[in-house]
């Protein structure tokens, strides 16, 4: 498959990771990914980014297998001694991933922005794909249980997803600008596609969406918009998708997914397991297609792909 034009997909967690990867090897630098930093915070006096640097070492190759994120083979002196001296263990950061965290942290306190570090990181890894922060000003995702309001980090990890989440909130959204990088994609020479990769659609597809301008630059490029959902059979096949879900009261569904998107996606690619579910979601107003969207394999995560620009294709005919 030869794609003569740019791709644009927004991303964040490991099942977003997986589908850049697999549109990553049949668009290279065709590709341009926006990805969610929503997760972002500060440990141990360190910016960290974990969508972006979950992006970063999956298009390298270095992704840890085993969980999606983090460096494969790391090794955890540093973790070891900041346990030994009595300080946070919680959230771990591996020795060589810890360079990552330094160099960002520095530049940033230095006024370089988040997408010019980005870029720099990428070619240290020699990649081809663009890949870009959603935004270069702080947002972060708050998790509201109750009365109680947690950062994001603390619910994912240090929480491990367990308290009920009422409402989800992004501070600092409102005052946020879109990355510029953004412009560069013209209305008259628009990508083939817009993809929104199988991740969680309200903690990590949500807050880049948030993002005051985000959701008419999308619309303005003309090209077709297609999610890809994250519920294969209602459940979530990594994190806790299905359980937010069934908190905010929304029935873990792939016609839910749709429901969330409407108004914004064009089309909406499911699993070969909710083809029961196509009906409801064209009712919507949003084309279907079905495609086995686990990816366990890398040959999965270019068949997804490819079912993507396929699917781009035809919707592209239809309205040319």
């Amino acid at each position: 498959m030869t794609i003569s034009r740019r791709v644009l997909a927004l991303a964040g967690g490991v099942g977003g990771a997986k589908l850049v990867a697999g549109l990553a090897a049949l668009l290279g630098e065709q590709l341009t990914v926006l990805v969610n930093t929503g997760d972002d915070f500060e440990h141990l006096g360190l910016h960290v980014s974990p969508d972006l640097d979950t992006v970063v070492y999956t298009l390298a190759g270095i992704a840890n297998p085993a969980t999606g994120w983090a460096i494969v083979d790391e090794t955890w002196t540093f973790m070891d001694q900041i346990e030994r001296l009595g300080g946070p263990t919680w959230f771990r950061l591996g020795d060589r991933d810890l360079a990552t965290h330094i160099v960002r942290t520095e530049r940033l306190r230095r006024g370089d922005t988040l997408s010019a570090i980005t870029a720099d990181i990428c070619r240290a890894f020699n990649l081809g794909p663009t890949v870009l922060p959603m935004t270069d000003d702080p947002v972060r995702t708050i998790i509201h249980s109750g009365e109680e309001t947690i950062a994001f980090q603390d619910y994912f990890v240090r929480q491990k997803c367990a308290p009920p989440v009422s409402a989800l909130s992004f501070a600092g959204a409102a005052a946020a600008r879109v990355n510029p990088r953004l412009d560069g994609l013209q209305r008259d020479d628009p990508p083939l596609a817009i993809i929104l990769c199988p991740s969680n659609p309200w903690l990590s597809v949500a807050p880049i969406l948030a993002v005051p301008g985000v959701r008419s630059r999308l619309k303005e490029l003309g090209a077709p918009i297609i999610a890809v959902s994250p519920i294969v059979g209602g459940r979530a096949i990594k994190g806790p998708t299905a359980k937010i879900m069934g908190e905010l009261g929304l029935e873990p569904s792939a016609t839910t997914v749709a429901q969330h998107y409407a108004g914004l996606i064009d089309a909406l690619i499911i699993d070969d397991a909710d083809a029961a579910s196509a009906d409801a979601i064209a009712a919507l107003g949003i084309a279907v297609r079905t495609a086995q969207t686990v990816m366990r394999t890398m040959a999965d995560r270019v068949a997804l792909a490819r079912a993507c620009l396929d699917f781009a294709g035809v919707l592209a005919n239809r309205t040319a």
